[in-house]
């Protein structure tokens, strides 16, 4: 047995070689076939390639199937990287769109200032809001604006609708405004249609209440309350708000001013108005004459 094993083993060798010397003949043939640049030769190989060719089908199909597969893969990659930077692109549009949504609410509210109607007599100057110290004790906000530019303790300031509040404490670059919602501030006001006066006394709260009412029973809620100009402090005439009744029904107003978005505010120069110490000086000076012609005749 041991050898008939070995017979097998040097016959096995040289077939070995033989087979390996074939292929190489038949690649060098295939070689040569396919270098030598002649007509017969190129209609060999075409021929070859006719017959060969179409019966490998089932041979290059994994072929194919890897190619087509790596070129997907490829292709989504691509897609990734496309997607991940159209999210970055997202991003900065939404940042863009909020950018735009500030300045439009900022335009809209300069046009609020812009166009609201005030007395022809009455200047103004507009302040930046520098900062919110609001607190449950304390309702006020610092003005970008002070006695460089003429501010005076006392003055009204507003937003593009309503009045806010007035100038308590002024430097010489920043004044401090006291709200309307503050406990200290009181506003005497003209509630209309009915003309009954008032005071809109703050009390920290987003609507200050209404008191020393003349007659209640006249006042309705959605009544626009104003200004009335007593004491000479504010001009008559700025609107504040609409009458309301909080839940206990005692009388309320619902400010006209936007108190969530104070960024710029109107401060309204105004000087008080002129006390007249003669009865004369509101007499026309034409008539004024003829009353002393009248008098000596």
């Amino acid at each position: 047995m041991a050898k008939d094993r070995n017979q097998g083993e040097d016959y096995a060798a040289p077939l070995k070689r033989l087979f390996v010397g074939v292929i190489v003949l038949c690649l060098l043939a295939v070689f040569l076939v396919w270098r030598i640049d002649s007509p017969r030769v190129e209609r060999f190989r075409a021929q070859v390639t006719d017959r060969v060719v179409p019966s490998f089908d089932w041979a290059m199909a994994p072929v194919t199937a890897t190619v087509n597969l790596l070129r997907d893969f490829q292709s989504y990659n691509r897609i990734v990287e496309q997607n991940q930077e159209l999210r970055r692109e997202l991003q900065q549009m939404k940042a863009w769109k909020e950018a735009a949504l500030q300045l439009e609410q900022e335009n809209a509210r300069l046009l609020d200032l812009n166009n609201v109607r005030l007395d022809p007599r009455l200047t103004y100057v507009t302040g930046v809001v520098l900062a919110d110290s609001g607190s449950p004790f304390r309702q006020s906000v610092l003005l970008n604006i002070g006695a460089r530019d003429g501010v005076v303790d006392g003055w009204a300031t507003m937003d593009g609708i309503g009045l806010v509040g007035r100038i308590s404490g002024v430097g010489q670059t920043t004044a401090r405004v006291i709200l309307l919602t503050d406990s200290s501030s009181r506003i005497p006001a003209q509630i209309q249609p009915s003309g009954q006066t008032a005071l809109i006394i703050g009390d920290n709260s987003v609507a200050p209440h209404v008191d020393f009412l003349e007659n209640p029973d006249l006042v309705r809620p959605g009544d626009r309350v104003v200004t009335s100009g007593d004491g000479g402090v504010f001009p008559g005439g700025l609107l504040i708000g609409q009458v309301a009744t909080d839940p206990g029904g005692r009388l309320r107003v619902r400010l006209a001013a936007d108190y969530e978005r104070l960024e710029y505010l109107r401060v309204l120069r105004h000087h008080g108005q002129e006390n007249v110490t003669t009865p004369g000086t509101v007499i026309s000076p034409e008539q004024s004459a003829d009353a002393a012609e009248a008098s000596d005749g």
